[in-house]
């Protein structure tokens, strides 16, 4: 698998994890009197989508390593 491909792939994934955590996250703040109450998650699922990214491009970045020969 090509070095960009790995990038494409990577950002793909973090795309649909941002995606499939926060639109069910601001819809319950929009929809439930609750769901202010949610808002208090936000800096953490922020945190988690950061940390996600950075993983995510530390394995797309990743070489392979060198042959014992």
């Amino acid at each position: 698998m090509s070095s960009r491909s790995r990038l494409l792939l990577a950002l793909m994934a973090w795309c649909l994890a941002a995606v499939a955590v926060v639109l069910p996250l601001v819809w319950l703040i929009n929809n439930r009197d609750w769901g202010v109450a949610l808002m208090l998650l936000v800096p953490f699922v922020v945190y988690g989508l950061l940390c996600l990214g950075r993983a995510l491009e530390g394995w797309a970045r990743a070489t392979a390593p060198p042959s014992g020969r």
